[in-house]
């Protein structure tokens, strides 16, 4: 249930696009057409998929403060963090090259839609930004890692296909000179992300319950009719005395 949770999470509630505005370039460039966005979307998924436990693995043995004991108690204090973005984006990089040597030969017109915006993934904030993130959340194993992964990668690419899909159908729209162009899509972009911030109760689970207190039997405490009418007497007496003054 905690690996549903998190990767619908990732999925909607912290989206790339419209959560964190990641991969933007990519987004607003590639998506004049469906055939086009679906083509990169699912080119962003693989790599992610592959490169979030990559470099989980990487983090967790190589990266961290102290990750290298595995190799003995002298490497204890061996702290080698300071290599973090060297090694995750030479991890994306490799991944985007088998990607697009994947692509050319069994898809080349996609191939030569996409143009230098595939080789780009390497660069993408989106696909580094997700081995960042996934290095923050400190997951407990490499199972939740590949599963932030993939649903990154799946919330990018609902992302650039609706966009793409609205766009294609915006073609035919009468839209005002001023906003045509990258300003509509800028407008799109904003108003989806504030539909997608609705996702954000999904996971919530609701309020939790009122917790009623339990009010226990309390013994009234026994009042002393002695003392008050003693109390009493005293003050009649008191009041007796002042009007007899007065009236002197």
């Amino acid at each position: 249930m905690e690996l549903l949770q998190l990767f619908l999470k990732s999925i909607f509630i912290d989206n790339m696009v419209f959560a964190t505005f990641l991969g933007m370039c990519s987004y607003l460039a590639v998506s004049k057409k469906v055939s086009t966005a679906v083509g990169l979307g699912a080119a962003v998924i693989f790599v992610m998929f592959v490169t979030v436990p990559l470099n989980y693995l990487l983090d967790q043995y190589i990266l961290r403060p102290g990750a290298l004991v595995w190799l003995g108690e002298e490497y204890a204090d061996f702290d080698l963090s300071f290599l973090t973005f060297i090694l995750f984006i030479a991890t994306i990089a490799t991944m985007v090259q088998l990607v697009e040597m994947i692509v050319e030969k069994f898809a080349p017109a996609l191939y030569n839609s996409l143009g230098i915006f595939l080789p780009l993934i390497a660069v993408n904030c989106a696909i580094l930004g997700g081995s960042l993130f996934m290095q923050q959340k400190e997951f407990n194993n490499i199972t939740e890692a590949t599963v932030y992964g993939v649903g990154s990668g799946i919330g990018w690419f609902l992302a650039i296909v609706a966009i793409g899909a609205i766009r294609e159908k915006i073609r035919y729209s009468n839209v005002p000179e001023t906003f045509r162009g990258l300003g509509m899509t800028f407008i799109l972009t904003g108003l989806m992300a504030i539909g997608f911030m609705s996702f954000g109760g999904m996971l919530t689970g609701g309020d939790e319950p009122v917790k009623k207190e339990v009010v226990e039997n309390v013994v009234p405490a026994e009042v002393n009719t002695e003392s008050i009418t003693t109390d009493s007497t005293t003050l009649e007496t008191v009041k007796d005395s002042l009007t007899q003054t007065v009236q002197e």
